[in-house]
């Protein structure tokens, strides 16, 4: 074989390499993309959550867009903590939150603090409001089943965007185009949080989380079950303000 068939061998096969992982990082930005857009829009949502020997009802009311995020969760029940709310923010890349204690505490949480305890719960403020699915970096590293489903591994990694956590694993469902299995990992590689998703609820033709359990860093482990969610809401812009977190108000009609 003359030099100029290896060399022209030697390229073709670069060439067809490059090619394919254009593909694969293809199919995994548009996976992204996909998961994205179902989180976006308004929505009104009712849990139970179980953590740390209490059990809590909570409302939340969320707005999602590419550009950034406003989500509130707001304590219901028990009588002691009612009123207790956290507002959280996220335009572009920069994270922030605002919490209430009744009768009169408010208190902002700062970007380096979003890593704190949600509602003394295995969730942080940064699980709620930020979003690995808008990272810069991703790819599909495999495939598995996740209670008989097949699902693909997306791995998101920050890049530049600031995050206590240096990648997500996300097991996805392409069919139904929900995430059953979430786990979360530090720099070292250890998984510091693990999201199995153990319900789905099926609005209209669509898919949906409704019930959580969450396993922590320290191995303590959170139960959250969905009991009724609206979406396509239109939400006055003052109901995403430090000031609305006063009001336990209902939500708006669709």
């Amino acid at each position: 074989m003359n030099r100029h068939l290896i060399r022209t061998s030697i390229l073709a096969a670069i060439c067809l390499a490059l090619a394919r992982f254009a593909s694969a990082d293809d199919a995994a930005s548009q996976l992204a993309a996909r998961l994205r857009a179902k989180e976006s829009g308004s929505t009104f949502v009712r849990i139970r959550v179980q953590a740390g020997g209490q059990t809590l009802q909570v409302q939340i009311k969320s707005r999602v867009s590419a550009g950034g995020a406003d989500i509130i969760y707001q304590v219901l029940f028990p009588k002691e903590r009612k009123g207790e709310s956290v507002l959280m923010h996220r335009s572009g890349d920069k994270l922030s939150a605002t919490t209430f204690t009744p009768p009169s505490t408010t208190k902002q949480i700062g970007g380096g603090e979003m890593s704190q305890a949600l509602l003394g719960t295995d969730l942080s403020y940064e699980d709620i409001i930020d979003s690995p699915f808008s990272w810069s970096q991703q790819a599909i590293v495999g495939t598995q089943d996740i209670d008989r489903f097949s699902c693909q591994i997306l791995e998101s990694k920050p890049g530049g965007h600031a995050s206590s956590y240096a990648s997500v694993k996300t097991w996805v469902d392409p069919k139904r185009m929900v995430p059953l299995q979430i786990e979360k990992y530090d720099s070292s590689g250890k998984v510091v949080r693990r999201i199995n998703i153990t319900r789905m609820l099926l609005d209209g033709s669509d898919s949906l989380p409704a019930d959580l359990e969450v396993t922590g860093p320290r191995g303590s482990v959170t139960h959250i079950t969905g009991s009724s969610i609206k979406r396509g809401l239109n939400y006055a812009g003052t109901e995403f303000t430090p000031e609305s977190l006063k009001q336990l108000q209902a939500a708006p009609s669709q």
